[in-house]
């Protein structure tokens, strides 16, 4: 049986088909409980997309408590050596958002389904209702800062010429139209890039093949520094994994997002 060597940050559904009885496998699954419940990947281990996050406010996408991190990998069978895929059924926000947690625990074993469960289902493939049961009980993680843009480490790069600002809210969240915190608009000098507009709607919300060229034109390069958020790292957790399959080499999210950003009353906002 093929392992997951070579193969690419995202990988199709026939490249993981072949791959399911890998031993190193964890395969997370990031829909919904009844979406779960219905027909999954075989041996897809379900996690409550709100266990990524913190889910307090005002800033409810900061990283969660560390003993719920560990509870959460332990469940999973986290180790050394295991080689995670992860899917959705949204295109790629919670599953993005799941890859950003992976690197924040410094483990770089990892692939995402291009389309989820829906390419998988589009392919004619197999689903199954069995629930593995949990692994075993919180295990030792360390945290790593460098994924991860804090408040004040954003706002210490503001205007940077090496600094692209990646926001994947709707254009009207961006322009302040659209108020969901205490302030609207957005950070000085972001560039509005609505996440679904990076995924492909003809392919199963695969992520789109002229990604690359709209981010070109838009100021959003390889050679900055791309620090991407929405309204909690949900919608960013998409735009920071597909800016990662795209090989951009400096990737941070802001995971306080503008639900922190918007809501602080000293921080600069523009419309």
């Amino acid at each position: 049986m093929p392992d997951f060597s070579g193969l690419p940050l995202v990988i199709e559904a026939a490249e993981l088909n072949s791959r399911l009885g890998c031993a190193e496998l964890v395969l997370v699954d990031l829909t919904s409980p009844a979406r779960y419940q219905a027909g999954h990947i075989p041996g897809a281990r379900f996690v409550d997309p709100k266990r990524t996050q913190l889910g307090q406010p005002p800033a409810p996408g900061l990283l969660p408590e560390m003993a719920a991190l560990q509870a959460l990998f332990g469940e999973l069978g986290h180790n050394p050596n295991a080689v995670y895929v992860v899917y959705d059924d949204e295109g790629g926000g919670w599953a993005g958002r799941f890859i950003w947690l992976l690197d924040v625990i410094g483990h770089s074993r990892y692939h995402y389904l291009n389309g989820g469960v829906l390419a998988w289902e589009a392919e004619g493939l197999p689903l199954s209702t069995e629930v593995p049961a949990p692994v075993a009980g919180p295990v030792a993680l360390t945290l790593h800062p460098g994924p991860t843009a804090t408040l004040d480490y954003l706002l210490g790069r503001l205007g940077a010429a090496d600094l692209a600002i990646w926001d994947a809210r709707g254009p009207l969240e961006y322009s302040g139209e659209k108020v969901v915190a205490a302030r609207g608009g957005h950070i000085p000098g972001a560039v509005n890039y609505e996440w679904t507009a990076g995924m492909d709607k003809n392919r199963q919300l695969r992520i789109r093949e002229g990604l690359a060229a709209e981010l070109l034109a838009l100021g959003i390069t390889p050679d900055k520094e791309v620090i991407t958020h929405c309204q909690t790292h949900h919608r960013s957790g998409f735009t920071y994994l597909a800016a990662k399959a795209l090989g951009y080499p400096r990737v941070k999210a802001y995971a306080g997002s503008w639900g922190e950003w918007g809501n602080r009353p000293d921080t600069p906002v523009s419309l």
